[in-house]
């Protein structure tokens, strides 16, 4: 029989790239006891974390936040812009890239997916230049949307979403952009606005370090004049009635109270640290797992360092090398869990997240674990992984900031 109440001594180290860690804050947060959601004390709550999203996701436009995972954020991008039939442009860059373009299968549209060829395309960013070319191709303007996955999860690449636009205007296409943003929101420099985003999609339990449960569309004016239009049903994703009912801090439906209270939470931990110091912190961690990487002889899974995810590290496995065997001693003998491959890489790496909740010593000890387990598994380790890491952070040292006392 399955255990369920499996708590060895010490924390579970949770390395994968979400769900990430939830700090004690915000757990304390959600418990909470759980108010009226017509009351007053809850439109101040509404009020407050909608303000709130808007500066996480840089924007002055709507964010429509959903009790529900990542993948109804999804499905509500898409329900509320296209029509039966449309068809959209979709890039390839991963697992998660392949499963919205499912999605869009299976609401009717017509996906059109580019990509660079095999697992090549795995490895490497969105190519700007091949979305600007079959732009300018469709010169009946067919196409209807563009969607993109800004961090790519199942495979450590951060794409340039700002060339994304630049490609769709440098074609003079109407076409709207859709973004995924879910792993990189709040770990890494999104800009809804400046970049010429008209929905962003992203969820909870990544960089905002909440546990699932919340999923977010960051609208445009453009987005939500195409909702007007729009003939895909939808009723509880709908737009119009959210926007609304939101301008006095309420929801339409029964929204998640608790997890409310941890967003709350979440954005003043973002604030007090400063946006920018997150995602500085996030690049400086994810720099240092990758010097840990390369020290052990192994391959990153991204190919381009231009794009190297400050989310997550893919890390390759040596021909031969099952990486789940390589995971499975590692959970089994640390009590640590790492990402899996996922699809055209299942069995071929794992990823390490370092996002969220996450600083020095954490990254260290998962580091350790790492290590540990590749030499138990039998995998060739050609330096110490954990001290090239501890050399990077130790000499690119960021201060930890201590409160006055009062």
């Amino acid at each position: 029989m399955l255990q369920l109440d499996f708590h060895p001594s010490g924390r579970h180290f949770l390395s994968i790239p979400g769900p990430s860690p939830v700090p004690d804050r915000i757990l304390r947060a959600v418990s909470y006891p759980t108010i009226d959601h017509r009351g007053p004390e809850f439109g101040a709550l509404g009020r407050k974390v909608l303000a709130g999203i808007q500066q996480i996701f840089k924007t002055e436009h709507p964010v429509i936040i959903y009790p529900a995972s990542g993948t109804g954020a999804w499905e509500a991008a898409l329900s509320n812009t296209m029509s039966p039939g449309d068809t959209v442009l979709m890039f390839e860059t991963g697992h998660f890239s392949t499963l919205w373009k499912k999605m869009a299968e299976s609401l009717g549209l017509k996906p059109e997916f580019l990509g660079l060829p095999g697992v090549e395309g795995w490895r490497r960013g969105v190519q700007a230049d091949m979305i600007e070319a079959r732009l300018r191709a469709d010169t009946g303007h067919v196409i209807k949307a563009v969607c993109v996955v800004h961090n790519e999860t199942s495979t450590g690449v951060t794409s340039n979403i700002a060339a994304v636009r630049r490609a769709i205007d440098a074609a003079g296409h109407p076409a709207l952009l859709l973004v995924d943003t879910i792993s990189g929101l709040a770990s890494a420099d999104y800009r809804h606005d400046e970049w010429g985003v008209d929905v962003t999609v992203s969820g909870s339990q990544k960089g905002l370090m909440l546990p699932p449960g919340i999923s977010f569309n960051a609208l445009s004016p453009k987005a939500i004049e195409a909702s007007r239009s729009a003939k895909l049903p939808r009723s509880f994703w709908g737009w119009t009635e959210i926007i609304e009912m939101n301008k006095t801090g309420y929801w339409p439906y029964t929204p998640n109270t608790n997890l409310l209270y941890g967003l709350s939470e979440a954005l003043d931990m973002l604030f007090e640290e400063g946006l920018d110091n997150v995602f500085a912190r996030h690049r400086r961690l994810a720099e240092a797992c990758r010097r840990a990487v390369r020290a052990w002889g192994l391959e990153i899974q991204c190919a381009d360092a231009a794009v190297y995810s400050p989310v997550l590290t893919g890390v390759m496995m040596p021909d031969g090398i099952d990486a789940d065997a390589v995971r499975k001693t590692i959970y089994e003998r640390f009590n640590m869990s790492l990402g899996a491959g996922l699809g055209k890489l299942k069995g071929r790496m794992f990823r390490i997240g370092h996002l969220g909740d996450c600083n020095d010593l954490t990254l260290m000890g998962t580091l350790a674990g790492c290590e540990m387990g590749l030499k138990l598994a039998g995998v060739p380790v050609a330096a110490s992984g954990v001290t090239a890491a501890m050399d990077y952070l130790a000499s690119h040292t960021v201060p930890v900031p201590v409160k006055a006392a009062a």
